[in-house]
């Protein structure tokens, strides 16, 4: 069965290709959840109506992500964490604890964007990326400060 993606979808194609794929995996799993299109002339247009709506809406989101790329880098943010002998944490920072701190400070950033390149399990400053879109991404620094 011939479909056209409306979506992109992981190991079978990006939006607007048109796919041959079993008329069951079509019929049960694409169709429904609204990933592709029957392909035929009515899809087609369809298409390419909704080809722009993704475009302007992608641009909308990378201008914003700019914009919060900004102001987390120059944000700072502190992690008080219990310390044991030695200046060790007892655990580690992970991204939750770190995506917590900037919903305190009102960045509704998910835990998955938040990329630490190795645990941080000691005290000190700590740089993290965070991914926006996936054309950007931030710096933010984390001080691991010990608990009171």
């Amino acid at each position: 069965m011939k479909i056209i993606l409306r979506q992109n979808v992981p190991s079978l194609g990006e939006i607007g290709e048109i796919v041959t794929v079993k008329a069951g995996y079509a019929r049960n799993f694409l169709i429904p959840r609204q990933l592709a299109y029957v392909a035929n002339d009515s899809a087609l247009r369809a298409l390419e109506t909704e080809k722009k709506q993704y475009a302007v809406k992608m641009e909308k989101a990378k201008h914003s992500a700019e914009i919060m790329a900004g102001q987390l880098a120059d944000l700072q943010i502190s992690i008080p964490m219990q310390v044991g002998e030695e200046g060790r944490l007892f655990g580690s920072v992970t991204a939750q604890m770190i995506a917590n701190e900037l919903e305190l400070r009102g960045f509704g950033i998910d835990r998955r964007s938040i990329t630490i390149d190795e645990p941080i399990k000691t005290l000190g400053i700590f740089e993290v990326k965070v991914k926006l879109h996936p054309e950007i991404s931030a710096p933010l620094k984390v001080w691991v400060i010990a608990e009171e």
